[in-house]
């Protein structure tokens, strides 16, 4: 079974945040720290997984996206803090 996930990226520990959706994580974060993505991640440097959750439709997860995109940076903060309270790279081991 395929799976989904929606992911945040920082720069630092309560720096730049980036919130982002793929079926691939561990292809697309590479693609952050190797900066084949151009755009906003690269120009400010926001390479560092501190966050995901895993879903079993694309349909879950683009909701589940566009939910946290509209929060506010105080919420998005408590969730990544709730789970990954030292914000270490949770794609260190890949």
């Amino acid at each position: 079974m395929k799976s989904y996930y929606v992911y945040i990226l920082a720069s630092k520990r309560n720096g730049t945040l980036y919130i982002g959706l793929t079926n691939d994580l561990e292809r697309r974060i590479l693609e952050y720290k190797t900066k084949v993505v151009k755009g906003f991640t690269a120009k400010y440097d926001v390479n560092i997984l501190v966050y995901f959750e895993e879903f079993e439709s694309s349909m879950e997860a683009y909701t589940r996206e566009r939910q946290m995109k509209k929060w506010k940076r105080n919420w998005k903060l408590k969730l990544i803090e709730k789970g990954n309270p030292n914000w270490e790279d949770l794609s260190k081991e890949w």
